[in-house]
């Protein structure tokens, strides 16, 4: 497996991400709640390039007793990451999309060593 370098730990802020080429694919770091994650840039739906899409909390719809949805929360533990071509939606924690736990983000090996992060493809 061939390692590239995604950085400084410190440049990372709680909330940033940055794509980093590896060889002939791309790979997503994200610093979320202080933990690194890192996802190949590639959308389980379509192959879109997911790492790109927006960041945001994961929208809940709270059902009525009549089966209504009368308003938007968003769960405040939570994170997603939501692909650009279709708007399919990833937990950055584990990679699973919020409607189908079994329709998943590949995971890529991410390691730190002396203040640097370095992922594996």
């Amino acid at each position: 497996m061939t390692e590239y370098n995604a950085g400084r730990v410190s440049d990372y802020a709680d909330g940033d991400r940055k794509v980093v080429v590896c060889g002939e694919s791309e790979v997503g770091v994200f610093k979320i709640d202080g933990e690194f994650y890192a996802w190949h840039n590639r959308c389980a739906h379509r192959a879109g390039p997911i790492c790109q899409g927006r960041i945001m909390k994961r929208v809940l719809e709270p059902v009525a007793e009549d089966h209504t949805v009368r308003a938007q929360a968003y769960d405040e533990a939570e994170f997603n990451i939501v692909c650009p071509w279709h708007g399919y939606e990833y937990s950055i924690k584990t990679g699973a999309h919020q409607g189908n736990p079994r329709i998943r983000l590949r995971k890529a090996e991410i390691s730190i060593r002396d203040g640097e992060i370095y992922v594996r493809v």
